[in-house]
């Protein structure tokens, strides 16, 4: 995710934190007053004086999963052992921290006439989500096909509120997918497997002109575009984020 830019830097409290998945985390903050951005965009955020710091530092660049209408600045993270997780884990409630940006410009494209297919894997959905709620609440027109692998339902962030949506946004088709299964304690009635061509095949048959967009760890992010790649898909109308890290 890019960090570059020159906005100034703005202080936001933390308003709360839910576990949205196994292991993953969402944490709300106060929306900085007149402050704006574009579904898709991130932030760097910076902890301030933390308890403890290691050798990866106090910041961190996060997707803002939240949408631009929503209250509050919303982001979400997968909890590894490192010491900015962990503080960012525990901190009190009203602990300001500081972020830089919005930057990035994997956002949702102008021309309502041509589909989005956004493909997200794990932790890659927070941008995805941003946008989905912004196209509802803003009734865009665009067709929208989610497809979203994980491996477990366990493992998938805001899984039934992207399940919810679609009855909110009849142009918005959610596709979940799971890849391990055999691990899971729960029913799982929807698709198996890795996403692949066949898969989107199966589900874009009525998508006119698509742009797709990837966001997830880089191997899947690699992967995906070399399967769009092979089915004929030009590189202008790939657009891609990687997670790494998390």
């Amino acid at each position: 995710m890019s960090t570059a830019g020159t906005s100034p830097s703005l202080l936001c409290k933390l308003i709360s934190r839910r576990e949205v998945a196994e292991k993953t985390f969402a944490f709300h903050f106060e929306k900085p007053s007149g402050w704006a951005f574009k579904a898709g965009q991130s932030v760097d955020m910076t902890l301030i004086d933390p308890p403890e710091t290691d050798a990866e530092g106090n910041t961190r660049a996060f997707t803002i999963a939240s949408s631009p209408q929503e209250e509050h600045l919303m982001v979400a993270t997968r909890m590894r052992n490192t010491a900015c997780k962990r503080v960012l884990g525990t901190i009190p409630l009203g602990t300001a921290v500081k972020i830089d940006g919005p930057f990035g410009n994997l956002t949702l494209h102008n021309n309502a006439a041509r589909a989005a297919v956004l493909l997200a894997g794990g932790i890659g959905i927070t941008p995805f989500r941003s946008m989905v709620f912004h196209a509802a609440r803003e009734k865009l027109p665009h067709r929208i096909f989610l497809f979203y692998s994980n491996r477990r339902p366990e493992d998938a962030a805001f899984l039934d509120e992207l399940e919810i949506l679609e009855k909110e946004n009849p142009n918005y088709k959610l596709i979940a997918t799971m890849s391990k299964m055999e691990e899971s304690q729960r029913v799982w009635k929807g698709e198996t497997g890795w996403i692949n061509q066949q898969m989107l095949s199966r589900y874009l048959k009525d998508a006119k002109s698509p742009i797709h967009y990837i966001a997830g760890p880089p191997g899947m992010v690699a992967g995906l575009r070399g399967v769009l790649n092979k089915a004929g898909i030009d590189d202008d109308d790939i657009r891609a984020e990687e997670f790494a890290g998390y």
